[in-house]
């Protein structure tokens, strides 16, 4: 058996860059009708085009929020009315927040909420009656390793995509009556523009080297995952190679574990460092100037 999706109709979240772009272009090699949203329409029009030349059969890309309730099932219901039906959905959109007792309002991490399981409860309530018609869907919820094993830092991100997760298992025992599978994949670090966000939260005197050496020090692959390893997983839980999965939580993770609740301490740690640095490296120049 082989994987082919040619015939299917599938909606990919987020999907201007990241995780969400190399998702949809996976699906788009493999001949799928693809809709893809995102926020930016600049940015989109440019994705659209190229899915177009990696060979999706059909595009339909709408810029949204998925926070607005009206403008998710406006598009869920455009793409279901130009293609007769939805096979797959992949609710990838919504990205990590951070933030402690001391830093965080209650509102901060509602905010956080809606743009991730309420997102995706948004879109799966969509679909749903696409699918039920058919008797055949995949729902694939991209959620985060913190959620299934919780860090002591970021408690929006910990919180909210541990409920995303439940809310995947939930789902995935509900619909497979329906024969709609529902998955959730719990990523690890991937290679996408976080660390570069996270990199700019060090001092200067830390080297980017130095800082993905500490990212990677708890991963036992020792590497960054990268988003097209996540698309694949993807790929094999929309094809007929998984039509007894449902209600998974499946770590993608290069096979961290516990350990992610060590990072926030080595975070520090390297912060810390690179103050020390700092401090050292004025106090030279100090030195040399009385010198002189």
């Amino acid at each position: 058996m082989y994987i082919d999706l040619s015939t299917k109709r599938v909606i990919v979240t987020g999907a201007s860059r990241g995780i969400g772009h190399a998702t949809a272009a996976v699906f788009a090699r493999e001949g799928v009708r693809l809709a893809i949203c995102s926020r930016s329409p600049e940015a989109l029009g440019v994705v659209a085009e190229e899915m177009r030349a990696l060979g999706a059969r059909d595009v339909i890309a709408v810029a949204l929020d998925v926070r607005n309730t009206a403008a998710v099932r406006a598009f869920v219901d455009k793409v279901a009315k130009a293609w007769d039906g939805i096979d797959v959905l992949v609710n990838n959109a919504g990205q990590g927040k951070g933030g402690s007792l001391e830093t965080l309002e209650p509102e901060d991490i509602l905010d956080h909420a809606n743009n991730i399981q309420i997102a995706h409860f948004r879109f799966v309530q969509a679909v749903v009656p696409h699918m039920r018609r058919q008797k055949w869907g995949r729902i694939i919820n991209i959620n985060a390793l913190a959620g299934a094993l919780p860090t002591p830092d970021g408690i929006p991100s910990v919180t909210n995509r541990a409920a995303g997760i439940a809310l995947s298992k939930l789902l995935g025992q509900q619909l497979a009556k329906d024969n709609i599978l529902v998955n959730s994949l719990n990523l690890g670090w991937i290679d996408t523009g976080q660390w570069d966000r996270h990199y700019k939260e060090m001092p200067s005197t830390i080297t980017r080297e130095e800082f993905l050496d500490m990212v990677t020090k708890i991963v036992p692959l020792g590497r960054l995952g990268q988003p097209e390893e996540i698309a694949n997983v993807c790929l094999f839980l929309a094809s007929d190679l998984a039509t007894f999965l449902s209600a998974a939580s499946i770590d993608v993770s290069g096979g961290l574990q516990g350990a992610i609740a060590y990072y926030p301490t080595l975070k520090r740690e390297m912060q810390e460092m690179g103050k020390d640095r700092e401090t050292a490296l004025a106090e030279l120049a100090a030195s040399g100037t009385e010198a002189e």
